[in-house]
């Protein structure tokens, strides 16, 4: 049997109050459409088309590299108007499955039950339902006296008898795609929203003799849509909790989860301990036996294993093995810090190499530098590196030490095995074994005494 899948993500959410398309706001680091487009291939189906309208480039722009199909929706006039626009991307003779973009919390495995029960029960339609409490805004299961479905009514359409009922349609189907294109041309509009439905075509299957079925699922956190800012919320803190169990599952500890913020793509390495009030994004990876943590925020960076990092921002950088880190330490674009490098207390490093075994432990600045190995850099260091035009690169040979309060003006570069004086400004080039002081003689001027008024 073979398998397609269409998501409809051609609105424009008008309760998120926003110009971004819905589908595309961000949970856990990732577009909320990416967790559906991933649940689908999860399940095994590869062939995948997503319904486009509002922002349509963004969206096409934001999945182009997830091998997916795009079409049209130029006018939103309903799901049933969604999926027509799909009826040349789908092969008639597969089993197609209907999702909303907007849904998240979905999995692989509830969309690989739907294609088991459509496979084992042989109909031309299934609708997943599930129980709500609060049932509001959902679509609501019309059963016949035997159980079998009726049909479903949508909730401004529907009696207040009906409105009481918690059964809901998830808005989640397998068809028989050439039995639902064929029924999708038999809609009309007659409806409180002047829209064509796409629960319309499961009477229309039923009066032409098909069976339709409805199959519930207990898997009520995967269903929820997101309308708004609040639901969306409330997702991304199931997604987190999520994330953060695999994590755990797999020898990460994460001391407090509930206050700890990891994005879904982020990797971690067994044995590595997450302290509270961590946030960590993007596409970072982290190794093993590491410490992260309390107070450390993290994107899009590589660390390796045995690293610490204390209180500190790391901002698209890669640090190597058994290097120590903070606290209030901040690392910016391109810092890049080999094996068994000190980075101390507010150090703020940028577009920089830090050769291994290099310390740097305090007070200090470097940007647009290389260092080799074993340097140590004093208290206070600066980096000099831009002119008000441009930017100049300083580099720092091995085993190279600078005093404290230095002024490093760049261009320059300071051979191997050299030390400069505390408080000097270096403007030239240092050669190898060289000691550099450059101080202004210490003058002492005797203060004027104050005279008292009235004197």
């Amino acid at each position: 049997m073979k398998y397609s899948a269409v998501i409809l993500a051609a609105g424009k959410g008008v309760r998120m109050h926003s110009q971004m398309p819905k589908v595309l706001h961000r949970i856990a680091g990732k577009p909320m459409i990416w967790y559906v487009v991933k649940a689908v291939k999860e399940a095994g189906i590869d062939d995948i088309t997503v319904v486009v309208g509002h922002g349509r480039e963004l969206v096409e722009e934001t999945l182009s590299g997830e091998n997916l199909h795009f079409v049209v929706q130029e006018q939103q006039l309903g799901t049933g108007h969604a999926l027509m626009q799909a009826q040349g991307s789908v092969n008639p003779d597969h089993t197609l499955v209907v999702l909303a973009g907007d849904t998240p919390l979905l999995e692989g495995k509830t969309i690989k039950k739907l294609l088991d029960f459509h496979r084992q029960q042989q109909v031309r339609a299934i609708v997943l339902s599930g129980l709500l409490p609060d049932p509001y805004g959902y679509g609501r299961i019309i059963r016949q006296a035997d159980g079998g479905l009726e049909r479903i009514v949508e909730e401004k359409d529907a009696s207040p008898d009906e409105k009481k009922i918690a059964e809901i349609n998830t808005g989640m189907y397998c068809f028989q795609a050439g039995a639902v294109f064929a029924a999708l041309s038999r809609l009309d509009r007659s409806n409180v929203q002047g829209e064509y439905y796409l629960t319309d075509v499961l009477p229309i299957l039923k009066n032409d003799g098909h069976q339709v079925a409805v199959l519930a699922t207990d898997e009520i956190d995967q269903i929820h849509g997101i309308n708004d800012r609040v639901q969306m919320a409330q997702a991304e803190a199931i997604i987190r909790q999520r994330h953060n169990r695999e994590l755990m599952k797999n020898g990460v500890t994460v001391m407090a989860p509930e206050t700890t913020f990891i994005d879904s793509s982020v990797k971690i390495g067994m044995d590595t301990v997450i302290y509270p009030f961590t946030i960590i994004e993007g596409e970072t990876s982290i190794g093993q036996n590491c410490t992260i943590g309390p107070y450390t925020h993290i994107n899009d960076s590589s660390i390796g294993n045995d690293v610490a990092i204390e209180s500190s921002r790391v901002k698209e950088a890669r640090i190597s093995n058994h290097c120590n880190i903070g606290p209030f330490a901040y690392l910016r674009p391109e810092a890049e810090l080999q094996d068994n490098v000190k980075v101390g207390d507010f150090v703020e490093i940028k577009k920089s190499i830090i050769g291994a075994g290099s310390k740097i432990p305090h007070l200090s600045y470097v940007g647009d530098a290389i260092l080799g190995k074993q340097v140590n850099i004093g208290a206070g260091t600066i980096t000099c590196n831009y002119d008000g035009k441009k930017k100049h690169r300083t580099i720092l040979e091995d085993r190279v030490f600078i005093g404290s309060n230095t002024n490093l003006v760049a261009p320059v570069t300071i051979g191997e095995d050299s030390m400069t004086g505390a408080g000097s400004t270096i403007t030239r080039d240092i050669p190898a074994n060289t000691l550099a002081v450059e101080r202004a003689e210490q003058r002492h001027i005797r203060k004027m005494r104050k005279s008292n008024p009235g004197e």
